[in-house]
């Protein structure tokens, strides 16, 4: 969405729940764009039509020749399509075209996490989900692939409440923190489209952590991954978070992954 429509989208859902213009003017400052990568019947009637797949879970990695499955053999747990994924949305640069291959184990702490990004036009082999360590084989975690389908979100800062006007709106009513809830549930789902996108992955924005976020400072998010996104029994959340340069010059080997219970 542009910036026009999302102004448009949230002082329109403003004024359906009571919230004044200048409440909503403070929420557009402090939001910034996601995409949810949601499975296919996780998209509306209308938005399935013209469904195209962007990104898949779990299976084996295509890699370059002289690219082996990474050190510590951590399962292939996402691969996104970079061409697929709608352009002018997110406001972090990832590649226009390749894989971005996501490395990390969502079960429990992984001791190693790697993104790797394969370009367009490599030519590659798929890799078995083996290694061989003191002679011995080893077995590497293949999560079931699932095709993933890219809505856009909104998301806002976790701080946003304590602004000038919000905070004098909130002030006025102690039942406005619930208004204030009902009018950000109803922003998602506008943005969205209507998609369901409470367990998902998700690329850019605000994370949404169960405890302290690790996007603060100079760091943020490149991808947030549900458990249950690559796993429907595993309940854990993944962050990836890095600095803006890192993320646009594809510095992954500087990024910070945290897993969250």
């Amino acid at each position: 969405m542009t910036t026009s429509i999302v102004e448009e989208v949230v002082l329109r859902t403003a004024e359906k729940h009571g919230v004044p213009a200048a409440v909503a003017q403070e929420l557009l400052v402090s939001s910034r764009p996601c995409l949810h990568l949601v499975p296919f019947q996780s998209l509306t009637l209308a938005q399935q039509e013209a469904a195209r797949p962007v990104a898949r879970t779990g299976g084996v990695p295509s890699l370059p020749e002289g690219v082996n499955w990474p050190d510590g053999c951590e399962p292939l747990t996402l691969t996104v399509d970079c061409a697929a994924i709608p352009r002018d949305v997110l406001d972090i640069r990832l590649p226009s075209d390749g894989s971005l291959l996501f490395f990390t184990e969502i079960e429990y702490e992984p001791e190693s996490s790697v993104v790797l990004h394969v370009p367009a036009g490599v030519r590659t082999t798929e890799r078995a989900a083996t290694y061989e360590l003191d002679g011995e084989l080893g077995q590497i975690r293949v999560y079931q692939p699932d095709v993933l389908y890219s809505v856009p979100g909104l998301t806002v800062a976790p701080d946003w409440r304590d602004a000038q006007a919000t905070s004098a709106f909130l002030d006025g009513d102690a039942d406005r923190d619930d208004v204030l809830d009902d009018f950000e549930d109803a922003l998602r789902d506008a943005a969205a489209g209507g998609a369901s996108h409470g367990v998902s992955v998700q690329l850019g924005g605000f994370s949404s952590p169960w405890q302290s976020a690790p996007d603060e400072g100079d760091l943020v998010l490149l991808a947030q991954i549900h458990g249950q996104s690559i796993d429907y029994n595993v309940y854990t959340q993944t962050l990836i978070v890095g600095t803006r340069k890192d993320i646009a010059e594809g510095v992954y080997e500087a990024l910070q992954f945290e897993q969250q219970v």
